[in-house]
């Protein structure tokens, strides 16, 4: 498993960092895809923004983008009917089981 993969299991999501160059390494690695340093890990921020939403059912599925940087897919638990690309939302719970899983929540 990779550091990213566990984290994601302890309910933490994380993402490398050039020590370097500052750059966030998205997908994660352990150099930097760009001058090829060593990275850190850290916490990523739990606040994103919708960038799309799709509904099947009631299930409503979301990309959220995180940092600027960052698109996850996950999916959205909300109550409200009235969803608005660029909202922002928050990172409810994450998990990886052989796969990546992300909730959402829209910010109160």
């Amino acid at each position: 498993m990779t550091t990213y993969e566990n984290e994601l299991k302890k309910g933490r999501f994380v993402c490398s960092e050039c020590q370097k160059c500052n750059k966030l390494v998205w997908p994660p690695s352990n150099f930097c895809n760009r001058c090829f340093n060593e990275v850190r890990w850290r916490q990523v921020s739990p606040v994103a923004k919708l960038v799309e939403f799709s509904k099947k059912d009631n299930i409503i599925f979301c990309i959220a983008e995180f940092e600027n940087t960052i698109r996850i897919m996950g999916t959205l638990e909300t109550e409200s009917t009235k969803l608005d690309v660029g909202q922002p939302i928050r990172l409810a719970m994450c998990d990886y089981n052989g796969r990546e899983k992300f909730i959402f929540r829209l910010m109160e």
